[in-house]
């Protein structure tokens, strides 16, 4: 498993990380999320959403793995959004 899934889970467990594209944006608007990791197969619809979304509040976004890549690092099912709330885990992710 590539090491930044691998430190996803990490967070997941350390409670530093919210999924699913309501939460994530809900996340947003309070000034909580620091990192977005979108799944490359997500639909176009939720892309659009969570990048226009990101990009107005200034917050960077991977679309680098797919759906089952972050929904296995973090032992859920069907997970296209995640955003990191997690300042330290976001340097640690980063390394």
């Amino acid at each position: 498993m590539d090491k930044i899934l691998s430190n996803l889970g990490l967070c997941n467990r350390a409670r530093g990380l919210v999924s699913g594209s309501d939460i994530v944006i809900d996340y947003l608007k309070k000034g909580k999320i620091y990192y977005i990791f979108l799944a490359s197969d997500a639909s176009a619809n939720t892309k659009k959403m969570i990048t226009d979304k990101a990009k107005f509040y200034n917050v960077t976004v991977d679309d680098t793995y797919t759906s089952y890549e972050l929904s296995s690092a973090i032992g859920q099912d069907n997970r296209m959004v995640i955003g990191i709330t997690s300042a330290g885990f976001l340097k640690i992710l980063k390394k």
